[in-house]
């Protein structure tokens, strides 16, 4: 390696001597906006071992003109098997030298050179959050600091759970969904996967009711998006068109992380809501847990109505309904289908719904649960679907402003449940 040196008449100076002279340029040209001293001084900070200077002249280059200089960096470094790579800094051409044309073409292909390793370190996957605009609301909402911690180390555990996977029609991509892993066979090598039912449905919306339209492909191909960034196709092993989820077998031939599940969440409390973008990245979205009267995805047992749980109100209307009727809890109804069971027993629009087979009930959830275990002893009676069952049922009318009891004829069935509005009526003069 050459030994860097600066050139000056016919006199070489000796490093101390051109480092000398560097800190005295940089104190008479510490007015220009890109003197030699500023950058050596600055630069000096970050890498001792800088020094701006020419290489000095080979024989066969003995007649070069001197005086020309340019941006030079040495490094001391040890002789090794594998040597790290050469440090590059930013060029710049003292004030001068700036009109030499010689010195501006070398100036244009070391700075080409400092580009194009600015580019090379800008593709380490260290650098990317330079110039990511970051979308996770924890890195840029304030709301979130007193729980960013938490949130993150819970966010960052449970992303390893969460998978891309995209479904085909005839090599045409028809939806992606984002499921979880959730349960895996070591002996068998393959894993569950649990998904949204729309992954294998058609993009289509109604457009006054909107709501999802179309059929169920099970036999589109679904592709399923490791982390590792392979691909392994996923084998349909059930699909719940009511609760509106599938799960798929996949091949796996490492262990996967599976989730851990929480039933005793509570209204108000904040949850994000993980998926993964085309590129694998995680995507992070904040909200509160909060009640959502379920529409075309009702329990297994088919009543014919939709709820409202008295419990999420307005505490001014609870306070209300308990200080004149002594209704504190109970599902109000929402919708009765046109020419139900439910219909047909009296249930109306408005009336409260305040237990089932003598269990008093608070939540849809409550009510899913029960309805769940009802149907188990269905199934164990060795009885099977679109069977009808007796359910009994305590209404409050709320029209009558009375208690009532009823038995309500339900079906079993494993099919979405559609709630008909009932139409209108020819008036007749």
């Amino acid at each position: 390696m050459s030994r860097a040196v600066r050139v000056r008449g016919d006199e070489l100076e000796t490093e101390r001597g051109a480092r000398a002279k560097k800190r005295s340029l940089a104190v008479d040209r510490s007015t220009s906006s890109r003197s030699p001293g500023d950058l050596a001084v600055r630069s000096s900070h970050s890498h001792p071992e800088i020094l701006f200077a020419i290489f000095e002249p080979d024989e066969a280059q003995s007649g070069a003109t001197q005086g020309r200089v340019c941006d030079v960096a040495e490094s001391a470094t040890e002789e090794s098997s594998d040597p790290p790579s050469s440090p590059i800094y930013e060029p710049y051409i003292p004030d001068e030298l700036a009109a030499d044309p010689v010195v501006r073409s070398a100036f244009k292909h070391a700075m080409a050179k400092y580009e194009a390793e600015e580019d090379r370190l800008a593709d380490l996957f260290t650098m990317d959050h330079y110039w990511h605009q970051p979308s996770s609301c924890l890195h840029t909402d304030s709301r979130f600091l007193p729980i960013r911690e938490l949130a993150r180390d819970a966010v960052l555990l449970a992303a390893k759970s969460v998978i891309l996977l995209s479904s085909f029609l005839e090599n045409q991509l028809l939806n992606k969904c984002c499921g979880l892993w959730f349960q895996r066979d070591g002996q068998r090598k393959t894993a569950l996967v649990l998904t949204s039912a729309h992954l294998i449905r058609k993009d289509d919306i109604h457009k006054w009711k909107r709501q999802w339209t179309g059929e169920y492909h099970k036999n589109a191909k679904v592709i399923v998006h490791l982390l590792d960034n392979k691909t392994t196709q996923g084998q349909l092993i059930y699909l719940q068109e009511h609760y509106e989820f599938a799960i798929y077998e996949v091949q796996v031939d490492k262990p996967v992380h599976l989730p851990t599940f929480n039933d005793r969440v509570h209204s108000g409390q904040d949850v994000f809501r993980l998926g993964r973008d085309a590129d694998l990245d995680i995507k992070i979205t904040h909200g509160n847990l909060a009640y959502d009267i379920p529409s075309r995805c009702m329990p297994r047992l088919h009543l014919g109505m939709t709820f409202s749980p008295i419990k999420f109100l307005d505490p001014i209307c609870i306070e209300r309904m308990t200080r004149k009727h002594n209704i504190d809890s109970g599902l109000i109804v929402e919708q009765v289908s046109k020419e139900s069971h439910a219909e047909k027993i009296g249930i109306r629009k408005g009336d409260v719904i305040e237990s089932f087979n003598g269990k008093h009930i608070s939540t849809t959830i409550e009510l899913e649960s029960m309805l769940i275990d009802l149907c188990w002893d269905h199934f164990d009676q060795r009885k099977k679907l679109n069977a009808e069952k007796d359910v009994s049922v305590k209404i409050f009318d709320a029209t009558k402003l009375c208690p009532r009891t009823r038995n309500l004829t339900a079906i079993v069935s494993d099919c979405g449940e559609d709630i008909v509005k009932a139409g209108g009526f020819l008036l007749q003069l």
